[in-house]
């Protein structure tokens, strides 16, 4: 062969050798799998570390480099892009993560983790997740997730109570340094929104607003180290769930923002929340229904309402929780403290639970039940009630807000509360040196030391109408 028919070859196979790894990086398959679906409504089931003062939204970075692995899945790693995920913050990607999604739930391997790259962001509509999975799976939030910009862009044949659901799953982490956007401005200015209309009034139309992260029916859980802020609704509902560990999270939306719950739990038991940061427009932690064995420690609250269990009870429904500790925390600027507050009318019971060691800045009601709760002026009085028994509070210390007074124990003339222990709590005004007292009304229970200021008000011992077969115990 001559000498340039050699050249002539060797430079063919140069070049096809350089553009065929290439092309191979970016094949995907665009298979419809059938566990995915277009969300439809599921029904709903019956002193400490102190945290950052702000969380930076993840900063802008150029976009990254292509990983020529990212589309192998053989290594257990699922890039949404190698399903055609785009990411620039305008396509909708959502498709391609019900891709990335399926194949990974099916993958014979213990462990899976579906990617969501740095410097991304990525736009996903209502969808819910399903399981249950082969094996674990990981997904793993480092880039930006964000759901269509509000009600008037929000897909008509999508639910607008939820954004993303996991339904079913067993064995699923969601993890990463990255952030979910709710962009939820929009949802909060709806003119329904108690906040819209004059003198707090709200105004005639629809108001359904998507919580941003809903788990239903699911076990072993883990959300760690993430950011969240602006849920249209709830940033986070864990409902009908089963051991459900969250770990340092950072949740934040405006004080004003309506209903903006920044875990919500319901019918879930063995929880443990941990080392979060928490500032919204409503509970930080609320504990809804059918929730027991839940442990939440060094959490930073505030703004926002505090960390509350309940609303209990309304609509005369019958409600269980038990055995809830609160501890090594700081609720700061917040309507309220520790919280319990129930509707009349209501059955079951609420016991079992300890508040200790944390610390208050200037909160309006640091300790309060209340078992009159209400949203409007017009509640009838109700000769039934959630049972509230066996409260503890602990080394509560700190600062109130003067409009109110430092403990509120409302309990109702026919359930009275009863058994709840005080010890060591120092709670003063915020602003000058007028101490103001406790309020008590049908509040059965003791001071172990001294108070300040004292609670004088509670009654001794159990009132006469306490009896087994008054009180439904649950």
């Amino acid at each position: 062969m001559r000498p340039s028919h050699i050249l002539s070859l060797a430079l063919s196979l140069y070049f096809l050798t350089l553009f065929l790894p290439t092309q191979a990086r970016y094949h995907f398959h665009k298979n419809k799998h059938s566990h995915y679906h277009n969300a439809p409504e599921i029904s709903p089931s019956p002193s400490p570390l102190p945290g950052p003062s702000s969380a930076p939204d993840e900063a802008p970075s150029p976009s990254p480099t292509v990983d020529e692995n990212y589309h192998n899945t053989s290594n257990n790693l699922f890039d949404i892009r190698a399903f055609g995920a785009i990411g620039d913050g305008v396509t909708d990607d959502t498709e391609s993560f019900k891709m990335a999604w399926d194949t990974a739930c099916q993958s014979e391997s213990a462990v899976k983790v579906i990617l969501v790259p740095h410097g991304l962001s990525f736009i996903i509509q209502s969808t819910i997740f399903t399981g249950p999975c082969k094996g674990g799976l990981v997904l793993k939030v480092d880039g930006t997730l964000m759901p269509p910009d509000g009600p008037d862009s929000w897909p008509k044949n999508n639910s607008r109570r939820q954004w993303l659901v996991f339904y079913r799953i067993n064995g699923m982490s969601l993890e990463g340094s990255g952030l979910i956007d709710g962009r939820g401005e929009k949802w909060w200015d709806l003119p329904c929104k108690p906040h819209k209309g004059p003198h707090g009034t709200t105004s005639p139309g629809p108001c359904d607003s998507p919580v941003a992260l809903r788990f239903f029916m699911s076990s072993n859980l883990t959300v760690q180290g993430l950011k969240i802020k602006n849920s249209p609704q709830f940033h986070f509902r864990f409902d009908g769930c089963e051991s459900v560990h969250v770990e340092s999270i950072y949740i934040t939306s405006p004080a004003l923002s309506p209903n903006t719950d920044g875990i919500h739990i319901e019918n879930t038991n063995d929880v443990k929340i941990y080392n979060s940061v928490i500032s919204n427009g409503d509970d930080c932690v609320s504990i809804g229904a059918g929730c027991h064995d839940v442990d939440i420690k060094n959490i930073t609250c505030g703004p926002g309402h505090g960390i509350s269990i309940g609303s209990l009870g309304n609509h005369n429904s019958r409600a269980c929780v038990s055995n809830i500790t609160v501890r090594d925390s700081v609720i700061k600027v917040s309507d309220n403290g520790v919280r319990i507050k129930t509707w009349q009318g209501g059955s079951g019971s609420v016991s079992g639970v300890t508040f200790t060691n944390i610390h208050m800045e200037s909160v309006r009601n640091p300790i309060i039940i209340d078992q009159f709760y209400c949203l409007s002026k017009d509640c009838s009085n109700k000769t039934s009630a959630v049972f509230v028994s066996n409260i503890s509070y602990t080394n509560i210390k700190g600062t109130y807000d003067i409009r109110h007074p430092p403990m509120h124990f409302a309990c109702s003339d026919s359930v009275p509360c009863t058994n709840l222990t005080l010890s060591d709590i120092e709670l003063l005004p915020s602003e000058g040196d007028i101490v103001h007292d406790p309020y008590c009304w049908s509040a059965y229970g003791i001071s172990q030391t001294l108070t300040i200021p004292p609670v004088s008000c509670l009654l001794e011992g159990l009132p006469q109408s306490i009896s087994g077969n008054d009180i439904d115990h649950c």
